[in-house]
């Protein structure tokens, strides 16, 4: 069965894990002009090309305005000063009261390549605030982050969306964010909440997991990464190169997770078995993957992929050709942060606020194709029938990310290309 081209188009702008953003490649030796792969399906949020993000998948103001308060523990207050007259409604959502009406600053978001929302949504933020959102693509998650670094003592923006948990630990060090604990985090997940100063506030999630087409299986369905070295699996299997893809990224941090120092004898099991490598998410799951006319019956892809063929199926069908290898899903996590540097900081953690809201959060799934960090954002129908999450996501934690990414792919290249 084969989907049209809706699909690819509804992919390119997801996670994330991610998974999610923006572009495929994972490099971060990016131009400061330069989104998982972010989940989409996202996110190569490390990320993924603008077809690699799930939506699913892709990555100068100047104004004598309020500053942030400071509170006792470092953190950062939007609040406006005491004496402001607040203009939101009163069914504005939390944490987005208005300045004074005289001050109606811009701010600018500047984002992974494939953030998406529909229209209206920041307008929203806008109508309950009178502060202005300037959009600014900065390339894939790790050209965003690059580039952030390199302006860090002069940014381009006011607040960034689109670093995930792969990148996390080298913005942090570089210092990119100011302080800042959002009136909204009591409705997120504490298992996303990995910055205890609250530098970076969780926006979305999704898992990176292994699809299957349950019809075209030359054996029973694949419940371990184990089954990925089952004979009866041989040249079944495609995935992305860790170096050029977010998924592919993360699926080499899920066998690392999973497998600890044996990890260098699965892959190596792996290329024993057939597998097949491309250099991004599109290229594996309408190239080589049975979706788009390829033999193979297992991919890397994300665990918002079969509600992605549920929704965009031309014609319309009840259920997903495609299921989940849950043991293989690796979780990626995208986070916003108010610049150091920003003239605005009261203006930018209001627009963090707001991207945590009810509003922002339940556009997120149809649009990006994660996961809401805000838990009781409601999820589309299609995601709660057929978009499980897995139980027990593998994960690593920033720092070891970042001590051994490079020695990780130099390895994984060596083995699986050498």
């Amino acid at each position: 069965m084969k989907f049209i081209k809706l699909l690819s188009c509804a992919l390119m702008f997801a996670l994330i894990a991610a998974a999610c953003g923006g572009s495929d490649d994972t490099s971060v030796e990016a131009d400061p002009v330069a989104d998982t792969d972010t989940p989409s399906e996202s996110t190569d949020s490390a990320t993924v090309d603008a077809d690699d993000e799930p939506a699913e998948a892709a990555d100068d103001n100047g104004s004598d305005e309020p500053s942030a308060v400071d509170d006792a523990d470092g953190t950062s207050s939007a609040l406006a000063d005491e004496d402001a007259e607040p203009a939101a409604d009163d069914d504005a959502d939390a944490g987005t009261t208005a300045p004074e009406a005289t001050d109606c600053p811009t701010i600018t978001l500047i984002t992974h390549d494939s953030f998406f929302v529909s229209e209206g949504t920041l307008e929203a933020f806008t109508d309950q605030t009178c502060i202005g959102v300037e959009l600014l693509a900065g390339g894939d998650a790790g050209q965003l982050v690059s580039s952030a670094i390199l302006t860090k003592d002069n940014p381009n923006a006011d607040v960034l969306f689109g670093i995930d948990n792969t990148f996390l630990q080298r913005g942090l060090d570089a210092d990119l964010f100011l302080p800042y604990a959002s009136v909204e985090l009591e409705s997120v997940d504490p298992s996303l909440l990995l910055d205890p100063e609250f530098r970076v506030t969780p926006i979305d999630f999704g898992d990176v997991c292994a699809n299957y087409w349950t019809e075209a299986l030359p054996g029973e369905v694949p419940t371990s990464l184990d089954d990925l070295l089952d004979p009866v699996n041989a040249g079944q299997f495609v995935t992305q190169n860790p170096e050029t893809s977010s998924p592919g990224f993360a699926f080499l941090l899920a066998t690392i997770a999973k497998y600890g120092d044996g990890w260098e004898d699965y892959w190596q099991g792996l290329v024993d078995n057939g597998v097949s490598v491309t250099a991004g998410w599109s290229e594996a799951y309408y190239g080589e993957f049975i979706v788009g006319g390829g033999d193979r019956a297992i991919v890397m892809s994300y665990a918002s992929s079969p509600p992605a063929e549920v929704i965009f199926a031309d014609p319309p069908i009840d259920a997903p050709p495609t299921g989940v290898l849950f043991d293989s899903c690796y979780r990626q996590i995208e986070f916003a942060g108010v610049l150091a540097g920003t003239e605005y900081p009261a203006e930018a953690g209001m627009l963090i606020d707001f991207m945590l809201s009810p509003t922002f959060q339940e556009d997120i799934p149809l649009n990006m194709f994660v996961y809401p960090a805000n838990t009781s954002a409601a999820l589309p129908a299609e995601f709660v029938e057929f978009g499980p999450l897995a139980d027990n996501p593998l994960s690593l934690t920033p720092a070891e990310i970042e001590a051994n990414r490079d020695a990780w792919t130099e390895r994984w290249v060596e083995i699986v290309l050498g």
